[in-house]
């Protein structure tokens, strides 16, 4: 669905963002445990570990996304209190 209103473009750009920043965030964190890995050292512990990481990376990334989505319902909602109350004189 592509978005029909400014805040909702702002919206949609902060959540690819989020999800580009969680990808690169997931992928760095990876190397050591990827690293363990071709040693053959701590298999359990690197796949325990790996698991627990990645709940946790995307824990807050979700984090990220909800903030985003109600700052932006509460930027939807000062606009169309603006909207409602029409034009300005100053």
């Amino acid at each position: 669905m592509r978005p029909t209103t400014p805040s909702e473009s702002l919206r949609d750009a902060v959540d690819r963002t989020a999800t580009t920043a969680e990808e690169i965030h997931k992928a760095v964190a990876d190397l050591p445990l990827r690293v363990l890995e071709r040693a053959g050292l701590f298999d359990d512990t690197v796949a325990a570990a790996r698991r627990f990481q990645t709940d946790a990376i995307g824990a807050v990334y979700d984090v990220v996304r909800q903030v985003n989505q109600r700052v932006g319902e509460l930027a939807d909602d000062l606009l169309d209190e603006t909207d409602d109350a029409g034009p300005r004189a100053y």
